[in-house]
């Protein structure tokens, strides 16, 4: 049978397209068998068409895992599939008031994948002719969902467990999810939208007659940084990352908003700022957008973290001062030569001698808890001071030296401390008098000698920027610092692309490849420092985009799949390395581009369908 798509381009309206579904209504001439030593699918030729087993009964029953990511806790499948239509699933939720209502969000959001996960070609023809045509219409998967605890916010403290047994009995396949909170549930569909797969030939999806799982993470913070002021990136953009970072468990969205560069976030209290630092009228975050996008990753179990870097990466937006008889809020804002005021261009940090500075600063943070909030964690940043701004600035060092502080290196060190204790204490006002942890990422005060002074531990979590080889992770577990893991040597996926300073490549270089990013693992580099520390105090760790290079058109690729890899380190921190995972991530690569995420490639299809043959 011949039909027309209509396929909607940009300019030619609709581009009527032939489509030939009697090619597909055809036996193909493979099949697959499941090596059980290897637990592989492999491809030979059907010697009996009608009894071949197809490539997705293969994927989804072959491997102990099928093709879940990350991988559960514990977790056993059968190995036999049933077919049916994502149209034909029912629910029945038990819950507080408050989370079922997400949870009628999130089996929407589950019932779309299901959809996604199944052709447009095939939502338009019927399943295949025959007994599979019945059992595919007819057969139900129903939903019961119970979830005990009312919390419907992220902390670190979230009880993200969950157990999911998946039984069949006749025309019927039951998910019973169990979960102390609305997280875990959330998760449990995610790992129900992974137990099925689109059978080809026989144009419906199949799922796993039975299966259970039970399932919690290693960490509670698993994170990724995106960088939006370096380069704008659209809010539809940001749902899409945050799409896909619900498919692989991560929870916490750590969004740079600001920086030297730019400030594109409106504030009531302070127009000027984007007025001064926005790059154009239609590159600003409104109130409205930043909490849609709060509520948003809310629904896909994960917080939106906020980060105002400071004292330093502040610059543009500023400008406004003097004007406003405040006089200047930042120092060094575009300074030349750069490179002796900053680490990059532009330059800018804020001005420590002036006490206006204070003012606007607590209007920022009041501003971002009303966007953010209710927030149990926020980011001051707190990196790359350079003090070459401020013992360059006229007006601090005389103030400085008015004031007996010294202008020893050490004497520059106390005001920064005394600015990050105030930074505390006016975000703690304007959370109502609700201290929350702050992250600053490691830098010159975080280190030994100086951290202890200025940063307690009880209020600071530290975020390891460094290398997997600083002694300094020994050294802030053996202080009882809570630590976040974001190793640029593993972890920041900017590297490797030509310098934008200069000739050569970025600095961060060479490229981190998604086996790279797999096989940080937190707890055995921390193990190599100290081997008296607590586990608990690692919270677990975060992958960073800088988006000196990156907007959104670049956005997908530079992210996924290899975040899928951080995924499955900090959801289990598996004890093997990435070879053992190969087959499931590049199958799940797939099922992200099903969703709409245009992931790279990482192998040519041949490797999917002929597993274990692209061998080093």
């Amino acid at each position: 049978m011949k039909e027309k798509y209509c396929i909607s381009t940009l300019f030619l309206g609709c581009l009527l397209v032939q489509f030939d579904s009697s090619v597909f209504a055809q036996d193909s001439p493979w099949g697959y068998r499941c090596d059980g030593d290897t637990s592989k699918c492999i491809k030979e030729e059907a010697t009996d068409p009608l009894i071949q087993t197809s490539f997705a009964q293969c994927k989804l029953t072959c491997n102990p895992y099928g093709v879940l990511w990350p991988k559960p806790t514990s977790v056993s499948l059968d190995d036999q599939v049933v077919p049916f239509l994502p149209s034909n699933v029912t629910s029945a939720v038990v819950a507080p008031p408050n989370v079922a209502s997400l949870l009628d969000e999130a089996i929407a959001i589950f019932i779309d994948n299901l959809h996604k996960n199944y052709p447009k070609y095939s939502q338009d023809m019927t399943p295949r002719a025959g007994p599979y045509k019945s059992a595919a219409n007819n057969h139900i998967l129903h939903l019961d969902i119970t979830v005990t605890n009312s919390d419907d916010r992220l902390s670190l403290h979230t009880d993200e467990s969950y157990s999911l047994a998946l039984a069949t009995n006749g025309d019927v396949s039951t998910a019973t999810i169990h979960s102390p909170t609305y997280f875990g549930a959330r998760h449990a569909l995610e790992t129900l939208s992974q137990f099925t797969e689109y059978d080809e030939p026989l144009h419906a999806l199949l799922i796993i007659t039975s299966a259970t799982i039970e399932d919690s993470p290693v960490f509670p913070y698993r994170g990724v940084l995106l960088d939006t002021a370096r380069n704008f990136v659209q809010i539809t953009d940001i749902e899409r990352t945050l799409d896909a970072m619900s498919a692989n468990k991560l929870n916490t969205f750590h969004w740079h908003i600001t920086d030297t560069h730019s400030f594109p976030v409106y504030l009531t209290s302070r127009p000027e700022m984007t007025h001064y630092g926005a790059y154009s009228s239609r590159e600003i975050y409104y109130a409205r957008e930043i909490m849609h996008i709060v509520e948003y990753g809310r629904i896909r179990g994960i917080r939106v973290l906020p980060e105002y870097d400071a004292p330093a990466h502040v610059g543009n937006g500023f400008q406004w001062g003097p004007k406003e008889g405040l006089g200047d809020i930042a120092v060094c804002v575009n300074k030349e030569p750069w490179a002796s005021y900053c680490v990059e261009p532009p330059c800018g940090q804020l001005n420590l001698a002036n006490p206006k500075m204070y003012d606007v600063l607590g209007e920022i943070y009041s501003e971002f808890v009303n966007f953010f909030g209710p927030i149990d964690l926020f980011h001051f940043g707190g990196d790359e001071v350079n003090l070459n701004c401020w013992n360059t600035t006229e007006e601090i060092v005389n103030w400085m030296i008015e004031n007996d502080f010294g202008l020893s290196e050490d004497s520059y060190y106390d005001q920064w401390g005394v600015f990050q204790a105030r930074a505390l204490q006016l975000l703690t006002t304007a959370n109502g008098d609700q201290k929350v942890p702050g992250i600053l990422w490691t830098s010159h005060l975080t280190e030994a000698g100086r951290i202890e002074k200025y940063l307690p531990s009880d209020d600071y979590i530290i975020q390891i920027w460094t290398e997997e080889t600083d002694p300094i992770i020994g050294e802030l577990l053996d202080k009882n610092y809570r630590v976040i893991f974001s190793n640029y040597d593993h972890w920041y996926l900017d590297c490797g692309f030509g310098a934008w300073v200069g000739e050569g490549n970025n600095w961060c270089s060479p490229y981190k490849g998604w086996q790279t990013v797999y096989d940080n693992n937190p707890i055995e580099i921390a193990s190599r420092y100290s081997t008296t520390f607590d586990p608990a105090l690692i919270l677990g760790g975060e992958a960073a985009l800088w988006t000196e290079q990156a907007d959104g058109e670049a956005l997908d690729s530079r992210l996924w799949p290899r975040c899928a890899a951080l995924g499955e380190r900090l959801w289990g921190n598996p004890a093997h390395n990435w070879v053992l995972a190969e087959s499931r991530f590049i199958h799940h690569r797939q099922r992200m581009v099903r969703r709409g995420i245009q992931a790279d490639r990482i192998q040519p299809q041949w490797c999917h369908q002929n597993e274990g043959l692209c061998y080093a």
